[in-house]
């Protein structure tokens, strides 16, 4: 397959599970994937496997969290492959805790993986990309970031992990709306999938199954991520898909819901009719996860 012929990829936590998955598809694609994970051993395992089946690959173990960590990781792939495509934010790490447990550095390490870890290599490689643009080379490039059903919807024990994975659905919005002008796409996927996180927070749920789909499997989403990568997708951006299995959906996000004026200031006692009616024409709320 030659979908991402041509187009290198970086993608972080790709020593293990979805990223695994991803660069092995990207790879298959055509792509040349930089696999960027903490573990050097394990990123340089993945990118043995590609280059064994006749990829490109070059294993990184740069830092995500800083902007100089996240230059240094862009210059590697520049200077390896000419030019970098395409971001796949993907790594991440789990605190849980209940709320009221929660440490300081059980919140900061959750927001500094993920939130800034969204943030440092986006912010380089569109930086890159809006230069390039403004010199009137042509840029077609894709960020991919990773929220969650636990940003969707909430989840129980994981206030820092929910917290930080919305955050990431509200970046890519925004990074949507202010990158589309340079050539730039946006979109934010929350799989479902097994792999060493949900193992260790679900791993009945997760486990595979002795024989049929197994609905689990991190490959399952990884399709979806290649085409997001590719050429094929320029036209889509701003949107957050939910993939577990063979089942694929767009979230919608919060929405307004019908609205009661006054057409004047509202006095406090008079709100609790009004919101009881407004809650009764809304949206019904998903399940909050474990619950």
């Amino acid at each position: 397959m030659t979908l991402c012929k041509d187009r290198t990829v970086i993608i972080t936590g790709a020593g293990g599970g979805l990223g695994r998955a991803y660069a092995l598809a990207f790879a298959d694609a055509g792509a040349n994937v930089v696999v960027n994970d903490i573990r050097a051993e394990a990123a340089a395992a993945v990118a043995g496997e590609i280059r064994a089946a006749g990829g490109s690959a070059l294993a990184d173990h740069g830092d995500i969290t800083s902007l100089a960590g996240a230059q240094a990781i862009v210059d590697a792939a520049v200077a390896a492959f000419g030019e970098v495509h395409v971001l796949v934010n993907n790594a991440g790490i789990l605190r849980d805790r209940m709320f009221l447990s929660l440490s300081e550095q059980d919140w900061d390490e959750v927001m500094r993986v993920h939130l800034k870890g969204h943030f440092c290599l986006a912010n380089v490689l569109a930086r890159r990309w809006r230069d390039a643009a403004k010199a009137g080379a042509p840029v077609d490039a894709r960020i991919i970031n990773t929220s969650s059903g636990a940003g969707l919807q909430g989840s129980v024990g994981q206030s820092n992990y929910a917290a930080a994975k919305a955050g990431i659905a509200a970046l890519t919005l925004v990074q949507a709306a202010e990158l589309a002008r340079y050539g730039i796409t946006a979109n934010a996927l929350a799989p479902a999938a097994r792999t060493a996180m949900t193992e260790g927070a679900m791993p009945d749920m997760v486990k595979k199954p002795d024989s049929g789909f197994d609905a689990w499997d991190p490959a399952n989403v990884a399709p979806l991520v290649v085409w997001l990568g590719s050429p094929l997708s320029r036209h889509v951006s701003g949107r957050c898909f939910e993939a577990k299995g063979g089942e694929l959906s767009l979230a919608d996000g919060w929405r307004t819901g019908a609205a009661i004026d006054k057409g004047g200031r509202w006095e406090a006692g008079e709100l609790a009719g009004v919101v009881e009616q407004l809650i009764a024409t809304s949206v019904a709320p998903q399940k909050v996860y474990g619950t």
